[in-house]
């Protein structure tokens, strides 16, 4: 299982005022986090109107089944189930003047919703 959390080096082309990497935004989550997160975990919940959608929340237990990935900053929990539609994805962190949240280079995704809230495989 590859996921990598850094910036994705395609993106360079598109326009991003004050992007940051996703190990950088770990790092701040976790020095935020409630006292008994062990990291965060992404999953891809179904929802939304294509079916799934992205995912990031704090945990204070690690499934087994999860996929862990050490990042400087803390670590980020790949949920079980959501590995097969991750598989190769890169995942960063931007903001601009009107938006902040992480983003998703899904080579997996085979469409998404009008609004990019949800994905399907």
């Amino acid at each position: 299982m590859e996921m990598t959390v850094e910036p994705d080096a395609s993106a360079a082309s598109v326009p991003r005022p004050r992007a940051a990497s996703a190990e950088a935004r770990i790092a701040s989550l976790m020095k935020d986090a409630p006292a008994d997160a062990i990291g965060v975990k992404l999953s891809t919940p179904r929802r939304g109107c294509s079916g799934l959608a992205y995912s990031v929340d704090y945990i204070s237990s690690a499934n087994p089944m999860d996929e862990r990935v050490a990042t400087p900053g803390g670590d980020l929990y790949i949920d079980g189930p959501s590995l097969l539609y991750l598989i190769g994805s890169r995942m960063d962190w931007v903001e601009d003047d009107f938006t902040a949240g992480f983003v998703f280079n899904n080579p997996n995704a085979k469409g998404s919703c009008g609004c990019g809230e949800s994905f399907t495989v």
